[in-house]
C-alpha cells in the first residue's frame, strides 16, 4: 500500500471523495503541517494553527497510480486558488499534497507541471513533505457517509464519477494540430478540430457491432465499448454510456439555433458528437451520437496486444446490440 496525504478544502468533501476511487483502501480525515502538536478543530479554525485540512490516502498503486490519483483529486478543487475552495476560505482550506516517499515528489513535480500548462494564472496547490499530521474528531471522520445531507463543497455527482473513473488521462497526450493534420484523414481532422459531421449512413462504425473497444482517434484515449453500442436508427454510432464518465466534457451548442449538448475528448479536446436524452429506457436514456470519423475501432481480439488489456472484462462476446 502507497500512502499521500491531500488537502482540497473542506475534509469532509474531500475524503468522501477520495474515498470513492476504485483502489483507494483506507481514507482519514486530518490536520496537516501545522504548528502545534494535536490540535482540536477549533484550534486550526481559530487560532491560527497553520494546519491545513487533510485526507490521508491509503492506495493500491497498480490499480490506481499516484499519476491518476492527483488527476482526480485536480478534478474537485481550484488548483490557482489561494487559502479558498468553494465558500470556505482560510489558510486550513488551502491545498496541498504531501508526500512521505521521496520517490513521490518527482511524479508530484511532473504532474504540478502539467496542470500548470493548463492554466495562466499559477498553481496554487503546496507540495511538501509531511512534517506532521493529527487525526480529526471521530464525528468528522467519514462524515457525509454519517450525514448523506450535510455540507459538501463539491458537486455530489462527482462522487460517482470518481467510483467509475477506470482512465487515467495521464496515459495519453494530445498531439499538436500539425502532427494531427499529417496523421489524419482530411475528413477525420475536419471532425476532430473543426467540430464538422461527417454523413450519416455513409461512415465506418454506424452499422458495427464486433466485440472491442473505441479510442479516440488523436490520442488513443479509451472512450465507448462495444457492449454500450446500440442501433438507433440515426445513421451515426449510438452508444449508451462512456466507459468512464471521466473521458468526455459536455458543451453547450447553439450551433443550429437550438440548444444541444456537444460530447468532447478529455485529453484530445476533440470533437466527437452530440448526447440526447432519446436513447432505450433499459440502458440508461441517454444516446452519445458519435461521428465515426473521432473514433478509432479496436477488436477484442487485438486490445491486450495494444495496450487495453485492463478493459477486457467490459467487453461482452456479442459485442454491442
Amino acid at each position: 500500500m502507497a500512502e499521500i496525504y491531500l488537502a482540497g478544502g473542506c475534509f469532509w468533501g474531500t475524503e468522501k471523495y477520495i474515498a470513492s476511487i476504485r483502489g483507494v483502501e483506507a481514507t482519514q480525515v486530518g490536520y496537516a503541517n501545522g504548528n502545534t502538536e494535536h490540535p482540536t478543530y477549533e484550534d486550526v479554525c481559530h487560532r491560527n494553527t497553520g494546519h491545513a485540512e487533510a485526507v490521508r490516502v491509503q492506495y493500491r498503486p497498480e490499480v490506481v497510480p499516484l499519476t491518476f490519483l492527483l488527476e482526480l483529486y485536480y478534478s474537485v478543487i481550484d488548483p490557482t486558488s489561494v487559502n479558498r475552495q468553494g465558500g470556505d476560505h482560510g489558510t486550513q482550506y488551502r491545498t496541498g499534497i504531501y508526500y512521505t516517499d521521496a520517490a513521490d515528489l518527482p511524479v508530484i513535480k511532473a504532474s504540478i507541471a502539467k496542470l500548470q500548462s493548463k492554466f495562466t494564472q499559477p498553481i496554487a496547490i503546496e507540495v511538501k513533505a509531511l512534517e506532521n499530521f493529527s487525526p480529526a474528531e471521530e464525528y468528522h471522520q467519514k462524515y457525509l457517509d454519517k450525514n448523506p445531507g450535510g455540507y459538501c463543497h463539491i458537486h455530489r455527482e462527482k462522487f460517482a464519477q470518481a467510483a467509475a473513473a477506470i482512465v487515467n488521462p495521464a496515459d495519453f497526450a494530445a498531439p499538436d494540430p500539425e502532427t494531427l493534420r499529417q496523421t489524419l484523414t482530411p475528413e477525420q481532422f475536419e471532425v476532430t478540430q473543426h467540430s464538422a459531421t461527417e454523413p450519416p449512413f455513409q461512415n465506418e462504425y454506424h452499422a458495427a457491432f464486433r466485440p472491442g473497444i473505441y479510442v479516440d482517434i488523436t490520442t488513443g484515449e479509451p472512450l465507448f465499448t462495444s457492449t454500450d453500442k446500440f442501433e438507433s436508427g440515426c445513421g451515426w454510432p449510438s452508444f449508451a454510456k462512456p466507459i468512464d464518465p471521466n473521458v468526455l466534457h459536455e458543451k453547450e451548442d447553439l450551433s443550429l439555433g437550438h440548444i444541444r449538448t456537444e460530447v468532447r475528448s478529455r485529453v484530445g479536446n476533440a470533437h466527437l458528437g452530440h448526447v440526447f436524452h432519446d436513447g432505450p429506457k433499459s440502458m440508461g436514456g441517454l444516446r452519445y451520437c458519435i461521428n465515426s470519423a473521432a473514433l478509432r475501432f479496436i477488436p477484442k481480439a487485438d486490445m491486450e496486444r495494444e495496450g487495453y488489456g485492463a478493459f477486457l472484462d467490459l467487453v461482452t462476446p456479442d459485442g454491442g446490440k
